[in-house]
């Protein structure tokens, strides 16, 4: 008998799976990234390319079948699906996975949240589409992970791993809402990795294209999973095939074990890493840093000199080059930078301890967090080196004008399974992010209805509230 391959491996453990079959643990934590991912799709709702996307999702027209946030009426599903996942992914405020650094929610939610609503799905049944999308996109993104490099492949590549795997995994999800077999989740599989894509050279030279990502991947899923019901099928061998998916992007540089080892019976849905902060996951622990450093009475006027200490990789993307990083033009840029984040922290922010409001291009260019700013420097640690990647630790030392030394030392993430964000904390995130742009009452709301989201009897009851959402473009 001829073994199944990796797709087919995956589209069984699908088929199979049953909301009664997940652990509570996986369910607790679908339930908070539904949350925090509608949070943060509310709050980028205002920024200017989520109005582009909406309006050419607007321009398209079709059935009403699913809820964009920012549109007041209902769109197809493929439209919804890109509209959220480009919003879910435009502030850098979204979960993140180590070591593989994917960004999982932001493709996933999107895309089972729309076709949940097309198909009146209900909480139980979404619940478990996006356990199994999620765990699926993961389990790739760790099949490019060279641990010996302790580097993602995909990234060396210049490719996004996140809307690549995020892809696979959304097309995962969405066959299961669509009640495809195994035969049916294993096509929707071969289809969606031909519309697999994502580059990062706009994380080097600039562009908004990146918050497209995931957006894209999300959309791909559904229109894959729409086109095999119509009767379109892909290779079963589309993912270790010679011509497949891991030839194609890793040129067949992989680890299939990493797929299918322990299926079903280990979830790597829960270690999956919330954001409390919205900046580069690589500034997380230098913020933890300087937060605590303030709560212990450090006052900026008394800095001479702050030195962050991070892993030679991350070094590179938020400390180089330092003139850039200490002079960010907006709040975008302010996400990236060690400096910034560093003196944002240190003089006291929103949210969770830094929250949107403090990434403004108004804050970026603040001559007093610039003046401040000019006293950062970020180095290569050979402490964070041997930590990194499974965690992005830094070492803060600072020094006063009286010749104080002072050192922080965080070697493992705030979010993640070590130091987790409660349900209490994910729902003050949510409600920062909410009430930028919807009423107090109707946040609750939505709120109260995700807090019991695997008991409604359809999905779309949640997401009623959204569509009260202002258009963010006319």
């Amino acid at each position: 008998m001829t073994e199944a391959t990796l797709s087919q491996q995956i589209a069984e453990f699908a088929s199979s799976t049953t909301f009664s079959t997940l652990p509570g643990g996986v369910i607790d934590s679908v339930r908070g990234r539904i949350l925090d991912t509608v949070g943060i799709c509310i709050a980028a709702t205002q920024l200017s390319t989520s109005s582009a996307a909406i309006d050419w999702v607007r321009h398209q027209g079709g059935t009403a079948e699913a809820t964009a946030f920012g549109l007041p009426e209902k769109v197809p599903a493929t439209g919804a699906a890109f509209v959220n996942g480009v919003l879910a992914h435009s502030l850098d405020y979204d979960d993140t996975h180590l070591p593989s650094v994917l960004h999982p929610s932001a493709s996933i939610v999107p895309a089972a949240l729309a076709t949940a609503e097309a198909n009146h799905a209900s909480g139980e049944e979404t619940t478990t589409a996006i356990a199994l999308g999620l765990e699926i996109a993961v389990r790739l993104g760790m099949a490019g992970y060279d641990r010996i490099s302790g580097n993602s492949t995909f990234f060396e590549h210049g490719q996004h791993a996140t809307s690549i795997t995020g892809a696979m995994g959304a097309a995962v999800a969405t066959a299961k809402l669509y009640g495809l077999d195994t035969m049916g989740i294993t096509n929707v599989l071969g289809v969606t990795a031909s519309m697999a894509s994502g580059i990062i050279e706009s994380n080097r030279t600039g562009g908004t294209v990146k918050r497209l990502h995931c957006g894209w991947a999300a959309k791909s899923a559904v229109s894959a999973a729409q086109l095999v019901i119509r009767g379109f099928t892909g290779p079963p061998t589309v993912l270790e095939g010679r011509f497949g998916f891991f030839q194609a992007w890793l040129h067949g540089d992989y680890a299939p074990e990493e797929i299918t080892k322990e299926l079903g019976k280990e979830w790597t849905v829960p270690d999956i890493f919330f954001k409390p902060y919205p900046a580069n996951h690589f500034t997380h622990a230098a913020i933890d840093a300087a937060l605590e450093l303030r709560s212990e009475g450090l006052r900026p006027d008394d800095i001479a000199h702050v030195e962050v200490g991070v892993a030679k990789a991350p070094a590179r993307t938020i400390g180089e080059p330092i003139e850039v990083k200490r002079r960010p033009e907006t709040g975008y840029m302010a996400q990236f930078s060690a400096p910034f984040v560093v003196a944002a922290a240190l003089t006291g922010g929103g949210g969770l301890g830094l929250g949107l409001d403090d990434f403004t291009d108004e804050r970026a260019t603040d001559p007093g967090l610039r003046a401040l700013m000019d006293k950062i420097d970020v180095v290569a640690n050979d402490e964070c080196d041997r930590i990194f990647p499974h965690q992005f630790p830094a070492v803060v030392r600072v020094t006063t004008y009286d010749g104080k030394r002072s050192i922080k030392n965080i070697f493992t993430n705030r979010g993640g399974p070590d130091r987790p964000l409660s349900f209490a904390e994910l729902t003050a995130k949510f409600e920062d992010n909410a009430s930028r742009v919807i009423t107090k009452a109707t946040s609750e709301q939505l709120r109260s209805s995700i807090a019991k989201f695997e008991k409604l009897p359809e999905v779309s009851s949640a997401l009623e509230a959204v569509r009260l959402l202002t258009p963010a473009s006319k």
